[in-house]
């Protein structure tokens, strides 16, 4: 997937890109037509969603892939594509694969929702122990426009390289969240990503705090899991990482190679997800959680 990659880097990386742009861009090149673009005001500017709905031959489960992010740009204050733009590059590139796929006939029984946000100039907030994107949109917005309600399982990709918490260059996955449970990580997804690393697989931590609301005045790890806070629905993070941290805002960090790796893992989720043939999580053991300790959705508020 190296080749949709530098495409959609190239595509985004440019002052003037817009949602329009993408959406021309990925009907010309990967003929998908069931593309939505909604610009929404917010106090520190705008941006442009996108939802793109790759359609199966509707016979299976549905997969939703976001791409989180603050911005893909910081300008006027930086110049250039930034780091906390991986997670739309990932999720565009994912969108342009699978719409190549279906042109040649490779289509899978599922759809796919690829949902994501284009904005090149968004400013940035402090945080330790390097500085965040900001967002033009208050997160609440984000989540109401990127997590759909027919989303059978998600997967939020997002940049993860501001922290002390996983220190590798590439990409890790989370254990799965499910309303307002942290549960163990899914075997199914640790084979896949065996299969398209050719390597172990690594797991990020996350914590109650990660899965709560923001705007509560709790640290969090960054937004990755946020979609859970909105849905009952598994929801599993896979994180664009460094061996460093590396600011969100910071130019000339955005490494083709790893944004592949994770931009393949999550079409081989695609694959295998849709056909029926992988879980996020074990239903059984969760039906006993709730069982002897009961809800946890009380996180989510």
């Amino acid at each position: 997937m190296l080749k949709e990659v530098i495409d959609i880097i190239d595509l985004l990386d440019d002052p003037n890109i817009t949602g329009d742009g993408v959406k021309a861009f990925l009907e010309k090149e990967a003929g998908l037509t069931d593309i939505s673009v909604k610009r929404v005001e917010g106090e520190k500017g705008y941006t442009d969603f996108l939802n793109i709905k790759v359609k199966g031959n509707g016979g299976g489960p549905t997969l939703g892939v976001i791409g989180r992010l603050g911005g893909i740009g910081a300008r006027p204050e930086m110049l250039g594509l930034v780091s906390d733009g991986d997670g739309a590059v990932a999720a565009l590139s994912v969108a342009l694969k699978l719409g190549k796929m279906k042109k040649r006939g490779d289509v899978l029984p599922g759809d796919v929702i690829i949902s994501t946000h284009i904005d090149p100039d968004a400013p940035t907030s402090p945080h330790e122990p390097v500085p965040f994107m900001g967002s033009s949109v208050d997160i609440k917005v984000m989540n109401e426009m990127e997590v759909k309600p027919e989303m059978e399982a998600i997967l939020s990709i997002d940049t993860t390289k501001g922290n002390r918490i996983i220190n590798h260059r590439g990409f890790a996955i989370s254990p799965t969240v499910k309303d307002g449970w942290i549960l163990k990580v899914s075997n199914d997804l640790l084979d896949i990503m065996e299969r398209t690393t050719g390597e172990l697989p690594y797991v990020f931590a996350i914590t109650n705090q990660d899965i709560t609301p923001y705007g509560n005045n709790v640290d969090h790890l960054n937004s990755i899991m946020q979609p859970a806070v909105v849905t009952d629905k598994p929801v599993v993070g896979v994180a664009i990482t460094s061996s460093v941290p590396v600011p969100g805002c910071g130019t000339g960090a955005s490494h083709e190679i790893d944004i592949e790796l994770a931009a393949r893992f999550v079409v081989e989720v695609a694959k295998d997800f849709t056909r029926g043939k992988i879980s996020f999580y074990d239903k059984e053991e969760y039906e006993t959680l709730l069982k002897l300790y009961g809800r946890m959705t009380f996180l989510r508020k």
